[in-house]
């Protein structure tokens, strides 16, 4: 059994803060353009009304775009004040309505069942109880909706990663510190596609499927209706 999965990560998963939250929203929007695709992706699969939850959001580029291509009611849920901040500065800027809120995935505010869809991108292997935080996705989804996870995964290989970071044209300061990041503490803390299957046979989710690319996975959780 992946030792991930038997207990909670030692690292603790705190929300970034003050000027590293700053710089990581500045870093972030230079790739709004994937952001953009992501939100059209999703809006494509989405009827209009959908109950949304951006779980992680960070500065909320992502729930920002999704708002403006549809009539969705959407939440965001992040741990970090600063980014909550932000986040609503950033939509009203935008003029979308987008509620950001503060909490933890592990013990989130909302009722049972109550959205049809949640994404959660680049934070997942940031959470301490990664079980916890799955079984509480699992709850707030109504049945048949869909959770999707993207991040990076750990047995990317350092070529991959030095690959996938010269493709986002960031200065030579960001380039080098994002490596530096990438090689440091983020793959640490990743996860490989065979632990997100043990994770998910611990939850209530009735279906899985990962998707693997150049650095990262894309999973795909869905919710079945239980059956009495």
């Amino acid at each position: 059994m992946s030792t991930y999965a038997s207990a909670a990560k030692p690292y603790k998963g705190l929300g970034m803060e003050g000027v590293v939250a700053r710089w990581y929203t500045a870093l972030t929007k230079k790739s709004l353009q994937d952001f953009k695709a992501l939100a059209r992706r999703t809006a494509a699969q989405l009827p209009a009304g959908s109950c949304i939850l951006e779980v992680a959001p960070g500065p909320g580029y992502f729930a920002i775009e999704l708002a403006k291509l549809g009539d969705y009611r959407i939440k965001g849920l992040d741990i970090s004040k600063t980014f909550v901040e932000i986040a609503r500065a950033n939509a009203a800027h935008s003029g979308v309505q987008v509620d950001f809120r503060r909490g933890n995935v592990s013990a989130m505010p909302f009722d049972d069942e109550a959205f049809d869809f949640i994404l959660c991108r680049a934070a997942f292997k940031n959470f301490t109880e990664p079980v916890r935080a799955l079984k509480e996705m699992c709850r707030v989804l109504k049945p048949h909706g869909q959770a999707m996870i993207i991040d990076l995964r750990r047995d990317a290989s350092r070529e991959s990663i030095s690959q996938a970071v010269d493709g986002m044209r960031l200065g030579a300061l960001d380039t080098m510190l994002t490596k530096l990041a990438f090689r440091f503490m983020l793959l640490k803390r990743a996860y490989t596609k065979s632990e997100f299957e043990e994770f998910a046979s611990r939850t209530k989710f009735g279906g899985v499927e990962i998707f693997e690319d150049l650095i990262g996975l894309e999973v795909v959780l869905s919710k079945e209706r239980e059956t009495s």
